[in-house]
């Protein structure tokens, strides 16, 4: 009866389930256990789960795991369609302190950053398979490539560059407030002259 109250609860929630949510539903954690053992639950996290028949959202996945990892830069710009490219590496920013376990993935490109700039234009959207995740908005994501160039496919960079001039969802107010905060108002002021 829990087993299968777990399964459903999971099957609204696209397939996942965590610890807290069943506990919110008066149900033991031990019946999730029961579940990993009979290959009907795979555990992703600690406390989250989701159904072995489920198709892993790596979006969500690197998330739930490491709640102060934002998306950022190249995967960011995918998300805003500024870019065409589907990020075969996530970036990623983390706050300069963090030494989780994403640093060990391959597939991820990790930025370290001041923890108190961390939370600067955080958004939340949800990913292709319909879970939230949190990205950066549109208007820091481009003082972030701006900064960050280095780190940036040029290509990417400046195609990028120039789908924000000509998106209608662009807000220059919040742009230059992000530039001021991150102490790049010149730079982005110049940027945006050129492409403007």
């Amino acid at each position: 009866m829990n087993k299968n109250r777990i399964l459903e609860i999971a099957k609204q929630n696209n397939g996942y389930v965590t610890t807290e949510l069943i506990t919110k539903h008066g149900i033991a954690r031990f019946f999730l256990t029961q579940l990993v053992r009979e290959n009907q639950l795979i555990r992703i996290a600690r406390g989250f789960y989701m159904l072995s028949d489920s198709i892993e959202d790596k979006y969500l996945k690197y998330q739930i795991s490491n709640s102060s990892a934002i998306y950022s830069l190249e995967t960011a710009l995918y998300f805003h369609n500024l870019s065409n490219r589907v990020p075969e590496t996530l970036y990623m920013f983390v706050p300069s302190n963090y030494g989780g376990n994403l640093i060990k993935n391959d597939t991820i490109r990790l930025t370290y950053i001041p923890r108190d700039l961390l939370e600067l234009g955080v958004i939340e959207i949800q990913s292709p398979m319909g879970h939230k995740i949190k990205i950066y908005d549109m208007d820091k994501t481009i003082c972030d490539i701006i900064k960050y160039k280095s780190k940036m496919d040029i290509e990417i960079y400046s195609s990028a560059l120039k789908n924000y001039a000509k998106s209608k969802n662009k807000n220059l107010t919040k742009l230059m407030k992000y530039a001021k905060v991150l102490n790049m108002e010149e730079k982005i002021r110049e940027i945006m002259e050129v492409l403007l």
